[in-house]
C-alpha cells in the first residue's frame, strides 16, 4: 500500500504489555503501518546452565499475544524470535528489512537489563537518522487476566491440580503457564512432555488460557527464571504429599514463598489420585 511505513519494534519480555500495544496503535491511526516485532532471547542472570528452547518458547508466547493484538486492531504484523543481542538484533534487521521507524520496549529502569547495560542508548546510534522511540512498560501497574505460574511434572494430569486450576480460572479471568521441569534422560524428558501436552490441551478443551513448556530440571531454578522473564501474579506448585516427595524434602514451597514474595497455592496428590493415565 502506498504510504505505509514499516514499524521495528524490538522487545522481549515487555512484548506482550499494553502500553507497547497502545503506541503502535497510535501510530497506526495516522496512517497505514505495518509491524515487525523482533524479540532479542535473553540469557539468564544466573550462573545455571539454561535450556534455550525455553527462552525461545516464553519468547515466542509473548510474540504471539502481541502479534494476535495488533491483528485485531486491523494491524499488519509478523513477530520472530532471534537469537541475539539486541543491539545485533536491530543492527541486522535495519539493514535487511529497511524499516521506517523504530521502538524499542523495555521495563523501567529499576527492572531493565538493557538500560542498565546501556542498550536502548546503544540502539538509538545504530538507528542513525530513522525515528526512534523508548517505549517503557510497566507489566506490574497493567491490569489485565492474572498470570499464573504451574510448576508440576508427575504430578501435572493429576485432578487435585487440574480442579484448582478450573476453580482459579473460574474465579477470575487468569492465563495459566505450566512449567514441567525436565528429567534427567531423554525418557523423563519425553514422558514429562507428553504429560504436559495432554494437560495443556484437556485444558484448553475446557476454554481456559493453558500453556506450557519443560523447563529446567531443578524446579527452583525453572520458576526463578520463568518469574525473571514474566510478569507472574501467582504461583501454583503441585507435589506428592510429604516424604514421597522430593521437592518438598527441598523445602521448594517456602523457598519460593519468600524468594518470589508471590501468593503461592501448593497442592498434593498421591499417583492414584491421576485424572488421565500418563
Amino acid at each position: 500500500m502506498t504510504g505505509e511505513r514499516h514499524v521495528l519494534v524490538i522487545a522481549n519480555e515487555t512484548a506482550a504489555g499494553e502500553a507497547l500495544s497502545a503506541e503502535i496503535r497510535r501510530r497506526a491511526e495516522s496512517g497505514p503501518v505495518r509491524v515487525t516485532v523482533l524479540a532479542p532471547v535473553t540469557q539468564p542472570s544466573q550462573g545455571y546452565v539454561v535450556y534455550q528452547d525455553t527462552r525461545r518458547a516464553a519468547a515466542g508466547r509473548r510474540l504471539d499475544k502481541t502479534v494476535g493484538k495488533l491483528r485485531e486492531a486491523g494491524i499488519p504484523a509478523q513477530g520472530l524470535v532471534v537469537e541475539a543481542d539486541p543491539v545485533d538484533a536491530l543492527r541486522d534487521a535495519i539493514h535487511q528489512l529497511e524499516p521506517d521507524e523504530v521502538i524499542v520496549s523495555t521495563h523501567p529502569e529499576q527492572k531493565s537489563g538493557w538500560l542498565r547495560r546501556n542498550k536502548v542508548e546503544q540502539m538509538q546510534k545504530v538507528a542513525g537518522d530513522l525515528p526512534f522511540e523508548h517505549v517503557v512498560v510497566d507489566l506490574a501497574a497493567e491490569h489485565g487476566p492474572s498470570n499464573v505460574l504451574v510448576v508440576a511434572n508427575q504430578t501435572v494430569l493429576d485432578e487435585p491440580l487440574l480442579a484448582l486450576i478450573r476453580e482459579r480460572a473460574a474465579r477470575s479471568p487468569a492465563s495459566f503457564l505450566i512449567i514441567s521441569p525436565q528429567g534427567q534422560s531423554d525418557t523423563s524428558y519425553d514422558e514429562a512432555e507428553r504429560r504436559l501436552r495432554r494437560a495443556v490441551a484437556l485444558l484448553r478443551s475446557e476454554a481456559i488460557d493453558a500453556h506450557g513448556q519443560i523447563s529446567h530440571p531443578d524446579p527452583y531454578q525453572a520458576v526463578m527464571e520463568a518469574v525473571e522473564d514474566e510478569r507472574i501474579d501467582e504461583l501454583v506448585v503441585s507435589t506428592f504429599p510429604g516424604e514421597r516427595s522430593g521437592w518438598l524434602r527441598q523445602d521448594l514451597v517456602e523457598r519460593l514463598r519468600k524468594d518470589t514474595n508471590l501468593p503461592i497455592e501448593h497442592v498434593e496428590s498421591e499417583p492414584e489420585t491421576t485424572g488421565v493415565k500418563g
